[in-house]
C-alpha cells in the first residue's frame, strides 16, 4: 500500500505516520505554479486542462497566496522547492516567487524548456535560485517538432543551441540538472556525447508517463516498454564520474513525488489520474496532505534525498 499518512510535528518536519510512530524527515516539493506553456509536448503529464472544466473562473493561486503557500511549507520543515508547469518562467511574479522561498530558507529550482532564459532573467535571480533544470528529449530538431518540444512556429532547438544556453546558464552559477523524457521517438538515440558536454550535475531519465486526464488523447503512440526504456538507459550509459544519472521508470515516478498543483492543492498520479488533495490554504499541510498517496521509500530510492 503506497498511501502512507503524512503529518506535521511539532518540530515542523514533514512527518510518516507508521506502525504508530512519528518518523521525521524533510522532503522537496515540486509546485506547479502555472498551467500554461508555450510548448506542446504531446506526452506532458501536467497540461491541468481538467483544472479549467473544474475551476473555469480561477486557474492559478495570486501572488499573495503564493507567498503563504511557501511560508506554510517552510514552517512545516520542507528543504527544496522546484517551481514548475506547465511553464514557470510566464508567470509574471515568479522571481518574487523565487526570492520570497530564498528569504524563508529553502533551497529553489526551476524546470523550464529553456525558451525563455534570457541574461535578464538569469541575472535578476542569481544568488536566490539555486537550480535551473533543463527539459531536453532530444538534441534533434525534427524529433523535438515532432514531439511538440518547439515553439507554434516548430522552432525547436539542437544540440548547438543547447550547449550555447547551457554555457550561459553556468555562466551566471546556477547548478544544472537535465530532465528527458523517453518515448517511442527517441528511446533509440545516444546522447552520452552531448550529455557530457553539458555536464550537468544531475541526469533524469524518465519514462513516458500516461495520465488520464492529462495526456491520454496523444500519449499511446509515444509509451514505451521497460525494455526500451532499459535500452536507452544502456545506450547513454557512458557518463562522466560528476554527473549523476538518475533513471525513472513509470512505476518510480508514481507515487514518489510530492507535487502541488496550481491551485495549490497536493495531487498524485497513483490512480492513474490526478488525485487532488483539499485546498492546502484553506485546511492547512496536515489534512491536505493526508487526502493524497505519497511512498516515502520510494522517493528515497529514487535518489531525491541528494545534496540540492
Amino acid at each position: 500500500n503506497c498511501r502512507n499518512s503524512l503529518v506535521v510535528n511539532t518540530k515542523s518536519h514533514f512527518t510518516k505516520k507508521q506502525t504508530g510512530m512519528n518518523i521525521p524527515y524533510s522532503i522537496s516539493v515540486n509546485y506547479h505554479l502555472w498551467p500554461y506553456c508555450n510548448y506542446k509536448c504531446q506526452y506532458c503529464f501536467a497540461t491541468f486542462e481538467d483544472i479549467a472544466e473544474m475551476q473555469p473562473t480561477k486557474r492559478f493561486l495570486s501572488i499573495e497566496e503564493s507567498f503563504k503557500l511557501i511560508n506554510m511549507l517552510a514552517d512545516a520543515g520542507c528543504k527544496k522547492i522546484t517551481f514548475a508547469g506547465g511553464k514557470p518562467t510566464l508567470c509574471p511574479w515568479l522571481s518574487d516567487l523565487i526570492a520570497h522561498a530564498k528569504q524563508v530558507g529553502l533551497k529553489t529550482m526551476i524546470v523550464t524548456n529553456g525558451s525563455r532564459l534570457d541574461d535578464l532573467f538569469l541575472a535578476k535571480n542569481k544568488g536566490k535560485l539555486d537550480w535551473i533544470a533543463v527539459s531536453i528529449d532530444s538534441i534533434n530538431t525534427n524529433t523535438n517538432n515532432y514531439i511538440g518540444r518547439c515553439s507554434s512556429k516548430l522552432y525547436s532547438k539542437g544540440e548547438e543551441e543547447y550547449l550555447t544556453l547551457i554555457k550561459k546558464i553556468k555562466s551566471f552559477g546556477y547548478r544544472l540538472k537535465i530532465n528527458t523524457v523517453v518515448s517511442s521517438v527517441n528511446y533509440k538515440e545516444n546522447i552520452t556525447s552531448f550529455i557530457n558536454a553539458a555536464k550537468p550535475e544531475r541526469w533524469k531519465i524518465l519514462q513516458t508517463l500516461p495520465v488520464i486526464g492529462q495526456n491520454d488523447s496523444k500519449v499511446d503512440q509515444f509509451l514505451i516498454t521497460h525494455g526500451q526504456f532499459q535500452h536507452y538507459l544502456d545506450l547513454n550509459a557512458n557518463l562522466l564520474p560528476v554527473i549523476e544519472r538518475v533513471p525513472e521508470s513509470c512505476d518510480t515516478i508514481t507515487g514518489s513525488y510530492v507535487m502541488i498543483d496550481p491551485l495549490g492543492r497536493f495531487f498524485d498520479d497513483t490512480k492513474g489520474t490526478h488525485t487532488y488533495s483539499s485546498e492546502i490554504l484553506k485546511v492547512g499541510i496536515e489534512r491536505a496532505l493526508s487526502e493524497i498517496s505519497f511512498d516515502y521509500q520510494k522517493y528515497l530510492s529514487r535518489g531525491a534525498d541528494y545534496d540540492f
